[in-house]
């Protein structure tokens, strides 16, 4: 591996690459990747013979990457206990990965489990083959004004227009309602879409939607809006179901889509979710206290309309959130178990799920978003006036979006549901929202240092490579530190973007680590065990199956000290 890492960097150019440069390197990347896989058939064997996990085992990687997340300093100054996470090597990192993809409810917000049909013995225990799908794009400077043009094309003649309070009196929804208008299309507006949206606000969007019995919709706004549509849309179109047929398992029944929609024009006015581009729909369970969401390609928009003109009315941490979901999407996508060591390999084609791990297509769009967001996003975050930078990143949030939809993502998404389900009364600046919030955006970036700290044993290579990217000059770095040099690079920049300092500084406290992990799944692989102690507190282990027999435990009270008010500070 080092060999090949190092022919990989003594081919770098310091000057960006352009998209078809980026295209053939991707080709080359993914020939290299191939020759990798000799040691994950071993893990597959092994995997194959143990039936699949019923939910996502992370309590592994969130005990040990909570205590990571905030590491001080420049690379190398992590903590005994932070180094330490590093030591599992390849084979571990590789194994949670894979768990990851073969979960049935891998990531809420991101989940693309198309299909909850059974899936059969195949003869290859690995797969062999990946596809692409997008929703339909358009791009432009104004190109706001067609969508009249579209429903009168559609034929469409009531149509639902969704946002929420804070859009309405805003330039984007006018001009939407002006070209509506305009083409005389008859339309009835709902503007109560919650930010960061609830089973209970789904479901009163989704009353209004099959009182109105209309025969398309639009949605204008971010990812919550777009969200809260699709679901309308589903259920409108499926009166007589229950909300939770469609919920994801094991919270809801999973159910396959298999009634047709209405036509869906998504119109974003944030650069960060991707969510014109994916089939799925997300919100808090609050009976649970947690996230999880609807997925099928069925609920794709049938056209993403993306006007960078929307994004210019953008607040500065409304901006810089979404740009950390289109940093995460674009990492987490390109460091993804390679789709040739996914397991098992399906008996028929349509029991691929979406996530399949990177891929020489999905490589391509992800690594030209994150070239994109390490060019524009300071720009976009710290002058708002800057057009180009603002832009570019809104096309770099659809890009990200076609790479993640198709490869995945992995434990950044994975561990950000506790930390925004379970807020208590942390109101993000710039969010005008009656409730305590933390965005999507930053409870996905407050963890990735400690991540790719992590997953860096996987593919070092990329890790560097990503590292470049961002600004940091690996000419002499070392493979063993690429973890730790993408680590400080990411601290750096989102020191740079004033990202909060920690999870304290969003309101969570020590005793709060237990349930953060519990959290990140609505129920845990392993249940945990409290043991008493003669001095101290009582510790909470998790017990967490790895391959080969080994078994690891954590213990919680450990790493109570190296999680808060450390931070990004370098």
């Amino acid at each position: 591996m080092d060999q090949v890492a190092k022919g990989r960097r003594s081919k770098r150019s310091s000057s960006p690459l352009s998209l078809q440069q980026t295209l053939s390197r991707g080709g080359r990347i993914q020939q290299e990747r191939s020759t990798k896989t000799g040691k994950g058939e071993s893990l597959a064997n092994h995997e194959q013979s143990r039936p699949p996990p019923r939910s996502l085992p992370c309590m592994l990687c969130t005990a040990e990457l909570l205590p990571l997340a905030f590491p001080a300093g420049p690379a190398g100054a992590l903590p005994p206990q932070a180094a330490a996470a590093m030591a599992g090597g390849r084979e571990r990192v590789a194994h949670l990965l894979r768990q990851l993809q073969r979960a049935a409810c891998q990531c809420p917000a991101h989940s693309h489990t198309y299909s909850q049909a059974p899936e059969h013995a195949a003869l290859r225990r690995t797969d062999y083959a990946f596809e692409m799908a997008v929703s339909n794009i358009r791009y432009g400077e104004g190109v706001t004004k067609e969508v009249g043009m579209d429903l009168q094309n559609l034929d469409a003649r009531k149509v639902c227009v969704m946002t929420d309070k804070n859009l309405c009196q805003l330039p984007p929804v006018k001009a939407v309602l002006n070209s509506l208008t305009k083409n005389r299309i008859t339309f009835q507006m709902y503007d109560d879409v919650r930010v960061e949206p609830t089973d209970q606000s789904f479901m009163d969007a989704i009353t209004f939607a099959k009182k109105g019995e209309f025969d398309a919709y639009v949605a204008v706004g971010g990812g919550s809006v777009i969200d809260t549509c699709k679901a309308a849309n589903l259920y409108a179109s499926s009166p007589e179901s229950d909300f939770l047929d469609y919920v994801n398992a094991p919270i809801g029944k999973g159910k396959s889509v298999t009634v047709p929609l209405k036509p869906f024009i998504a119109v974003p006015t944030t650069a960060g979710t991707g969510s014109e581009t994916t089939g799925i729909a997300i919100f808090d369970y609050k009976e649970l206290k947690v996230k999880t969401g609807i997925a099928s390609r069925a609920i794709k928009p049938t056209l993403g309309m993306i006007d960078p003109l929307h994004t210019l009315h953008m607040p500065e941490r409304v901006v810089a959130n979404g740009g950390f979901d289109v940093l995460c999407h674009a990492l987490e996508a390109y460091t993804a178990l390679p789709y040739k060591m996914r397991s098992p390999c399906p008996s028929n084609p349509i029991n691929r799920p979406a996530y399949q791990g990177s891929n020489p297509i999905s490589d391509v769009w992800a690594v030209h978003a994150l070239r994109i967001v390490a060019k524009y996003l300071k720009r976009a975050v710290r002058m708002p006036d800057d057009h180009e930078a603002r832009a570019n990143m809104h096309l770099a949030s659809a890009f990200a979006g076609i790479g993640f939809g198709n490869a995945g993502v992995h434990l950044c998404h994975g561990m950000s549901y506790p930390i925004s389900g379970l807020v208590k009364s942390y109101k993000a600046k710039d969010y005008n929202v009656d409730h305590p919030l933390v965005p999507h955006g930053l409870s996905v970036v407050l963890t990735s240092p400690a991540v790719f700290t992590f997953t860096a044993e996987m593919c070092p290579e990329r890790h560097l490579e990503a590292a470049e990217i961002l600004g940091a000059d690996i000419r002499t770095a070392k493979i063993k530190d690429a973890g730790l040099i993408l680590a400080d690079t990411l601290r750096k920049f989102l020191f740079y973007l004033n990202v909060d300092d920690g999870l304290a500084a969003i309101g969570y406290s020590k005793a709060d680590i237990p349930a953060l992990v519990k959290g990140t799944l609505p129920q845990t692989w392993s249940k945990p065990i409290q043991i008493m102690k003669e001095h101290g507190p009582p510790m909470l282990v998790f017990y967490y199956p790895l391959p080969k027999g080994q078994v690891i435990h954590v213990q919680f009270n450990t790493v109570l000290g190296l999680v808060f008010g450390q931070g990004f500070c370098v």
